[in-house]
C-alpha cells in the first residue's frame, strides 16, 4: 500500500468524497471524528458505508477515521463501516497496545480480521509513553502518525508552535518519538497535517523536512496540498539513478565492506538507504 499522501474528507460530505476520488492522493481518510458534528455522526456512518460499497474505478486506498475506542461511538462506527470493507482504519487518541486491544474487542463478529490500522499516536499525554509499544502490535498496522492539535489542549498549553510556525520543544519530541516508533515497528511513518492549505511554499518546505527526517508520507486537509506532498515524498530521477548505482556497485563487489563512488566513501548504511529509496520509488 503506497502512502505518500493521505487526504482527509469529512464523512458527512458525499460530494466531497466523490471529488476526492479524482485527486492524486494515494489514500483517502473518510472522517467520522472531529470534522463531523455529534448530531451528524449517524448520517455520516451511513454515507461512508454507502461510499465504500459503491463501485469505483480506482485503486486508491480508503481509510476511515473512527471515533476514539474509549468513547461510546466507536462500536457503532465499526458496525456500520466494517461490512463495507474499508482498506484501513485510522484510530484517534491511540494509547499503544491497550487501544489496539480495545479496538479488537469492538470488532464485528462476522468480520474476523480487521483491516490495517493507522494510529494517531500522540493526542493524549499517556500516548507519548506508548510510542515504542507498536512494535509488539498483534493487529496489522498501516503506519503510525501524530498530531499537534489535541495534545496541547489536553495539557493546557496555549500553543504547540513558535511565532514562526515551528513546533515548540514538547511537540518536536512527540514528532520524533512517532518517527522512531514507526520505524521500530517496521511501518510507514506518516507526517502530520500542515494546516495552512493556502501556503504552498510553506507546505513544500514542511513536507521536504519530513522526508529528510525519515517520514515516508504525509496527511493532507485539502486537495490542493496533495500534489505538493506527492512531489516531496517521491524520489527524484537523480536520486533514483544514484541509488541504483550504489546498489549495482555493491552487487558487483559482494565481498567489499567499503567502496567509493564519485569520490565519496560508501558502506553498509549507504547501501541500505539506497535500497529503501528504490523501494519507495517503485510504482
Amino acid at each position: 500500500m503506497r502512502l505518500r499522501s493521505l487526504l482527509f474528507v469529512p464523512g458527512d460530505q458525499p460530494s466531497l468524497m466523490a471529488k476526492a476520488l479524482r485527486t492524486e492522493a494515494d489514500a483517502l481518510i473518510l472522517d467520522l471524528e472531529d470534522s463531523v458534528a455529534t448530531q451528524a455522526k449517524p448520517a455520516a456512518r451511513e454515507a461512508v458505508a454507502r461510499f465504500l460499497s459503491a463501485p469505483r474505478e480506482t485503486d486508491k486506498a480508503i481509510f476511515v477515521r473512527i471515533n476514539p475506542v474509549d468513547g461510546p461511538l466507536a462500536a457503532d462506527d465499526l458496525g456500520a463501516i466494517l461490512p463495507a470493507r474499508p482498506d484501513g482504519l485510522v484510530l484517534p487518541k491511540a494509547e499503544g497496545l491497550a487501544s489496539l486491544d480495545a479496538l479488537a474487542a469492538l470488532g464485528v463478529a462476522d468480520i474476523p480480521v480487521l483491516p490495517p490500522i493507522l494510529p494517531i499516536a500522540t493526542e493524549t499525554p499517556a500516548a507519548i509513553f506508548r510510542l515504542g509499544d507498536y512494535a509488539d502490535a498483534r493487529l496489522p498496522l498501516a503506519g503510525l502518525t501524530w498530531g499537534a492539535e489535541d495534545l496541547p489542549a489536553a495539557i493546557g498549553a496555549t500553543t504547540a508552535r513558535h511565532a514562526d510556525g515551528g513546533y515548540t520543544a514538547p511537540y518536536q519530541l512527540a514528532r520524533s518519538l512517532t518517527l522512531f516508533g514507526a520505524h521500530a515497528a517496521g511501518v510507514a511513518a506518516i507526517e502530520t497535517v500542515y494546516p495552512d492549505f493556502g501556503d504552498a511554499e510553506g507546505l513544500a518546505d514542511y513536507a521536504a523536512r519530513g522526508r529528510r527526517d525519515g517520514f515516508t508520507g504525509m496527511m493532507a486537509i485539502h486537495p490542493r496540498q496533495v500534489p505538493v506532498i506527492n512531489a516531496a515524498f517521491t524520489p527524484t530521477s537523480e536520486e533514483v539513478i544514484r541509488a541504483q548505482a550504489i546498489v549495482d556497485l555493491f552487487g558487483a563487489n559482494p565481498g567489499a565492506g567499503v567502496l567509493q563512488l564519485d569520490g565519496k566513501m560508501l558502506d553498509a548504511p549507504h547501501l541500505k538507504a539506497a535500497q529503501r529509496l528504490l523501494a519507495r520509488a517503485a510504482p
